[in-house]
């Protein structure tokens, strides 16, 4: 545990808030000031003054500063080399705070088939909960008159709602697809897909489930 991990679970502990509660009230999850705490992770100024401000009391970064017991030798500069090991590890784990890795997948969601890194700002990635979002890797060409072919990489989010003229994964006939869908009226909609010419296929909102929406395709070059 660092001296600053240390100070913040004591100053924590004294006014009775749990983890969970202070990473909520700060925007982190209840692991991340776990980490803190045991120094696994690695914050700045501006982090540790809000924490400050939501225990209430002033906490200062003495991880630097010498003990009083300790030798004149000890209190001298070292010119020694860093450990490069020690320096990466204490990088990866700065930017594991800032990074997600977000898993690639089949339309079946079911086995990962590559991960692909995505900056997390307020606790969210493209605005979306972090267990919300995936990347889909295109399986066919069905949406070829949009622009999505077999082999591109999509970003999405899960969702279940049937929103109009989204691009969706949707479960249909037995099958995971990607369409376009079209909302005729509260009861029927239409499934748009484009392989080779305009097809469409009207259908019951309970005869479809919507998987996911795309957000965006990165096009294979």
């Amino acid at each position: 545990m660092s001296r600053l991990g240390d100070k913040i679970k004591k100053i924590r502990e004294t006014k009775e808030v749990s983890q969970k509660q202070l990473g909520k009230k700060i925007g982190v999850s209840e692991g991340f000031i776990n980490d803190i705490e045991m120094g696994k992770k690695v914050i700045n100024e501006k982090f540790i003054e809000k924490i400050s401000k939501v225990l209430g009391e002033k906490i200062e970064d003495s991880s630097a500063s010498f003990e009083d017991a300790e030798t004149e030798d000890e209190r001298k500069p070292k010119l020694e080399r860093p450990i490069q090991g020690k320096v990466k590890e204490v990088w990866n784990d700065a930017f594991s705070s800032v990074l997600k890795d977000v898993s690639i997948y089949k339309y079946d969601l079911d086995k990962v088939v590559g991960k692909k890194q995505m900056p997390i700002i307020s606790n969210k990635v493209e605005g979306y909960a972090q267990d919300k979002v995936l990347f889909l890797e295109i399986e066919n060409d069905d949406m070829l008159g949009f622009r999505i072919c077999s082999g591109d990489i999509a970003f999405a989010h899960l969702t279940h709602e049937i929103e109009n003229n989204a691009i969706s994964l949707v479960d249909y006939n037995g099958q995971r697809v990607l369409r376009q869908i079209k909302k005729l009226d509260s009861n029927k909609i239409l499934l748009i897909s484009n392989r080779v010419s305009l097809r469409t296929d009207t259908v019951q909102h309970n005869d479809i489930q919507v998987i996911a929406k795309l957000d965006r395709v990165e096009f294979k070059l």
